[in-house]
């Protein structure tokens, strides 16, 4: 039997190319005087944690953040669940605003940047319309194909016992779509925490972890992006993690994989 392969025990080999990546990154930052202003070595890294730390910078930045992604991540998957059931359900809806929607895909949030700037200033507005938009993409898609998908045998049970239009949907479309949903939903946040750093990137003004690693930029902290940058992927990683754990309880019944 292979004891590494139990769900209990780790398999400790994950951890050799990280250690290697690790070591290999402290001995480049030794080489010389260019190579320690590349490479942060991992004394200075850990010297900027405990800077952050006690500063509180660090937890200010990163609640700024993590705020920022789920109130985008609310707004617009919110949306993108009315708009998806809507184009889904009315004929007259999905004729209306399929084009609109469309459209507007087609132009990267980038593109948009600018004109977000024009309106709405380089603050916290323009910030979560970013993430508000790449959240609701992803869901209006998964709302309206998981609803479309619905077998149709199903609705012809609703007919039968002479169920409401609305009965029809809050009783046998939407719990027969919701795991496709789910998975919009967890693009979704993937999304919004991805371009939660982008927008602190580009807008500057206010609080983020974005907002930290341009300030250490401008500072030549090499560390201090280091720290940020790997504590945007730790949180990341929690995140999937967290969504998948909740997938995997409220499906248990179907892979959502």
């Amino acid at each position: 039997m292979n004891f590494l392969s139990t769900k209990w025990i780790p398999d400790w080999r994950g951890w050799v190319l990280p250690l290697l990546i690790v070591l290999a990154w402290d001995w480049m930052s030794r080489l010389d005087a260019n190579h320690a202003y590349a490479f942060a070595s991992l004394s200075e890294i850990a010297a900027g944690v405990s800077q952050l730390w006690q500063s509180g910078e660090l937890m200010i930045n990163v609640n700024a953040s993590v705020a920022r992604a789920l109130t985008g991540l609310l707004i617009g998957a919110s949306a993108g669940f009315i708009i998806g059931s809507l184009v889904a359900v009315s004929r007259i809806a999905n004729i209306l605003i399929t084009p609109v929607y469309h459209a507007i895909r087609q132009v990267p949030l980038l593109g948009l940047v600018p004109l977000f700037a024009l309106w709405f200033g380089n603050g916290d507005t323009s910030k979560l319309i970013v993430v508000s938009l790449s959240a609701f993409y992803p869901v209006v898609l998964s709302t309206f194909e998981g609803m479309l998908q619905v077998d149709g045998k199903y609705k012809e049970v609703g007919h039968i016992y002479k169920l409401s239009p609305w009965q029809v949907y809050r009783k046998i479309i939407l719990p027969a779509s919701l795991p496709q949903i789910f998975t919009g939903f967890s693009l979704a946040l993937a999304f919004a925490w991805l371009s939660t750093i982008g927008s602190e990137l580009l807008f500057t003004a206010g609080a983020g972890l974005g907002n930290l690693m341009m300030n250490a930029q401008e500072a030549s902290r090499m560390d201090i992006l280091i720290i940020v940058t790997f504590v945007i992927g730790i949180l990341g990683y929690l995140m999937s993690l967290l969504i998948k754990l909740a997938g995997n309880s409220l499906f248990n019944w179907r892979n959502t994989r």
